[in-house]
This record gives structure tokens, C-alpha cells and sequence, in this order.
């Protein structure tokens, strides 16, 4: 072998060893690990389970508390997180309407059916003329609260206000009900200051409120506020996404749901 063809061969081989030793840069479809915003409490206990069920499928699931409703989306947004799972449909529509945000559902989780408590009235009809009860005045929970109060005739709406209902909607009231607007986290620990309140489910079990407090509530069925996981737009089709909500929506997290709420949030997927 001539002195060029050597060189020519080492060469050779050089790069082809280089070839196979250099990295494949990393693309979304192979992410292993996501960061998920969820809200401080029973979530996250059923979140742990989440991540063992994650880990089983090869994904690492860290998931990242807040205290605050407003801001798991905007962490979302800026990309400090790949998804959450805290809200539903109508809230997310409206910080979309009022923030700008890019986050789309990607896969149900579960449903906490608000409703109508007291400590001093055993039923609806006890409660008096003059009643004060108290609502959350974000205004997804507002609406909904309101409709609460309508489907036990305790109020009116005006006609085609929808889920997003303000008192200045409400029309006749019969028994010139007081409603007072508290922020979400406060009105279940208002309830002995009340005739009563609605409150989130999830903020009634933080409040120490039980179903024998609980004079009322939303139906079930066809309920628009189920909660779910969310990503930003334009990730929902990566395969990570997919295993995420697999990792939530199986039997093992659900029962871990089940322990932890205690039958006041129901699975909704």
C-alpha cells in the first residue's frame, strides 16, 4: 500500500469512528423528563403515585406546587413547565381570553362537583329570608356558583348568561339573598360566619367541611368543569404527552384518588 493510500485509509476509519461516536441531538420525541404544575394539597399525593406509574414508562414525572390558581398557567406559558393539571375548561378559557396563553387539554383527570354548604341550615329550604351566602369571585367559580344557586330556585339568572354569570345577571331573588364574593380559599373557611356557601370541593376538604355540610350540588353528569392535564399549544401531538396521561389515568392512580379525596372529586376520564 502506497504512503497516500495509507493515509487515505486512517483517514478514513477516523471518520467513521467519529461518526458513530457522535451524538444524536435530542428532539422532543425524546424527552424522559417533564415538569407538571399542580396545587399544593391531596394532589400531591396522587401525583406521587403519578410518577412512580410515569417512571414505569420510562418518564420521569417532577411534579412542581403552587399555592396560587394564576400561577401554574403563566409558568406553562413561559416554559417553566411542560404541562399542568389543576383547572378546567372554563377557567382555561377565560386566562386564554384575559392573559394571551397558548395551552391546550390534553387528557382529562378528574371532577370536583361544587356545592352548597352550612353549618346552621340542614336543608335549602331552612335557609332564611335575608340568607347570606357566600360565593368565589373568580369568574369561572362565580358562574358556576350561581348556577348552583339558580338550580335550587334560590335565584334567577337573566336568560342565555352561561357559566360565566355575575350577580349583576341575577334577576329576581326571592328571599333577597345576600350573596357576598370571596376569594375561592377563603369562602369554605367563611361557612361559620354565613347561612352558607358554595365552595370547590377541593377547598371544602382544605376547609374541613364534609358531605354532611353539604345541602346541595351540581350534577354530575355532563359537567363542564372536569379538570385535566394541559400542555402548550403545539405539544400535544409529542409522544411524551401521551405517557403522561397514561401515567395518570390508570386503576393504581385512581385508587390512590379515591383514598385521598375521600369520595368528594370523582374520576372524569
Amino acid at each position: 500500500m502506497t504512503r497516500r493510500a495509507s493515509l487515505a485509509a486512517i483517514l478514513a476509519s477516523s471518520l467513521a469512528v467519529i461518526a458513530i461516536a457522535a451524538p444524536v441531538p435530542a428532539s422532543a420525541d425524546d424527552k424522559k423528563v417533564v415538569k407538571v404544575g399542580i396545587m399544593a394539597g391531596e394532589d400531591e399525593d396522587v401525583w406521587r403515585v403519578v410518577a412512580q406509574e410515569g417512571a414505569k414508562r420510562g418518564l420521569t414525572i417532577e411534579p412542581v406546587v403552587f399555592n396560587d390558581y394564576t400561577q401554574p398557567n403563566e409558568a406553562l406559558e413561559r416554559g417553566e413547565l411542560d404541562a399542568n393539571a389543576f383547572q378546567h375548561k372554563p377557567y382555561l378559557d377565560q386566562q386564554i381570553q384575559t392573559q394571551g396563553y397558548h395551552i391546550v387539554p390534553v387528557g382529562y383527570t378528574a371532577v370536583w362537583p361544587i356545592g352548597l354548604y352550612s353549618k346552621k341550615h340542614a336543608k335549602v329550604a331552612d335557609l332564611p329570608d335575608g340568607a347570606v351566602i357566600g360565593v368565589p369571585n373568580d369568574p369561572s367559580n362565580e358562574g358556576r356558583a350561581l348556577i348552583v344557586l339558580q338550580n335550587e330556585k334560590l335565584i334567577k339568572l337573566r336568560e342565555g348568561t352561561g357559566i360565566l354569570a355575575t350577580t349583576a345577571d341575577i334577576v329576581e331573588n326571592p328571599k333577597n339573598i345576600e350573596i357576598k364574593e370571596l376569594d375561592a380559599g377563603i369562602v369554605g373557611r367563611s361557612v361559620d360566619d354565613l347561612d352558607a356557601a358554595v365552595v370547590n370541593t377541593d377547598w371544602a376538604l382544605k376547609s374541613g367541611l364534609t358531605p354532611e355540610n353539604r345541602i346541595a350540588q351540581e350534577p354530575i353528569a355532563d359537567n363542564p368543569y372536569r379538570n385535566f392535564i394541559a400542555v402548550k399549544a403545539g405539544a400535544e401531538h409529542e409522544p411524551w404527552v401521551k405517557t403522561l396521561v397514561e401515567s395518570y389515568q390508570n386503576d393504581t392512580v385512581k385508587a390512590e384518588f379515591d383514598r385521598v379525596y375521600k369520595g368528594t372529586g370523582v374520576s372524569a376520564y
